[in-house]
Parts: structure tokens; C-alpha cells; sequence
């Protein structure tokens, strides 16, 4: 019986932030699953400091996403409600976008179709 390597994959979530005007904007590329979920998590943190937090997840760039990132979505809406601030998902093709739907994460978090329309929400 051969010895089968599994195939080395490329990071399969890439994150980018930014600031605008005070606000943290998460870009994020790839798949959003159990693997990847702390990735998911650091890119959702924000430092504490007088500022309320504000983060904008970016998801238009991201092709899949199971109830892993649901449950870190959630973490996140909880954790930066309790200091005053708030998250807003931005872009979500119509694959994730559903997922938020279907579990009912749209009615906490407001999803918008793009960055600009969440920052300015």
C-alpha cells in the first residue's frame, strides 16, 4: 500500500485590515470553516481603548462559510456590544450570505452590499 501525502494547501483564509476613520475593516479571502476559525477570530479583534469598537467584515471574498464562523461571528457581536460598539458584514456573496440568513446572524448583525454602504450605515 502506497504512502499518500496530503496535498500542501495554501493559506485558505487571507485577512487584511485597515482603518477607516476609526472603523477596523477586516477583508477576508477564502473559506470560512473549523480550520481556519481562530484566523477568523484574530481578524475580528480589535484593541480595547476608549473608542467603542467598530469592525466591518468584508466577506466578499469569501467563497464558503460553515456554522464555525457563525459561532465566531456571534463571539464577536457579543464581545464588542458589552464595550458599546458594533460589527457589520459587508459584500456577502449569495453562498454565505444565505448561511447568515438561514441561522438567523443577519438580525444581529446587519448585513450591507458593500464596505462603503456599512461604513457609512
Amino acid at each position: 500500500m502506497a504512502h499518500i501525502e496530503p496535498a500542501r494547501r495554501p493559506e485558505r483564509l487571507s485577512v487584511e485590515h485597515r482603518a477607516v476613520d476609526g472603523v477596523c475593516v477586516a477583508t477576508l479571502r477564502g473559506e470560512i470553516d473549523h480550520d481556519v476559525q481562530d484566523v477568523l477570530r484574530q481578524a475580528l479583534q480589535v484593541e480595547d481603548g476608549p473608542v467603542p469598537p467598530r469592525i466591518v467584515a468584508d466577506l466578499s471574498d469569501v467563497t464558503f462559510m460553515d456554522s464555525s464562523g457563525i459561532n465566531v461571528f456571534v463571539a464577536a457581536y457579543q464581545r464588542v456590544s458589552d464595550a458599546d460598539g458594533w460589527v457589520r458584514i459587508a459584500g456577502a456573496q449569495q453562498s454565505v450570505l444565505r448561511v447568515l440568513q438561514l441561522v438567523g446572524v443577519d438580525a444581529l448583525i446587519p448585513c450591507h452590499p458593500t464596505t462603503e454602504q456599512a461604513l457609512t450605515a
